[in-house]
């Protein structure tokens, strides 16, 4: 029997937002095995005085499959 679980973290860059999805997942693969999956829940950014984005956010869920003990 497989289960899956999942995780909800924020991912940051200042590239873009994908970029930030991307380094959720590579954080997250450092200590989690067997993800098999992302979904993005929000997209924020934070922005200068002289609106520009500095900083893109994506709050995202991690699926991963639980190994059987």
């Amino acid at each position: 029997m497989s289960v899956i679980k999942v995780i909800e973290i924020v991912g940051t860059s200042s590239a873009g937002w994908e970029e930030a999805v991307s380094e959720a997942v590579k954080e997250a693969s450092k200590t989690i095995r067997n993800i098999s999956g992302v979904e993005v829940l929000n997209w924020t950014g934070d922005v200068d005085e002289n609106g520009q984005i500095t900083e893109y956010k994506a709050d995202v869920q991690i699926a991963f499959r639980v190994e059987d003990t």
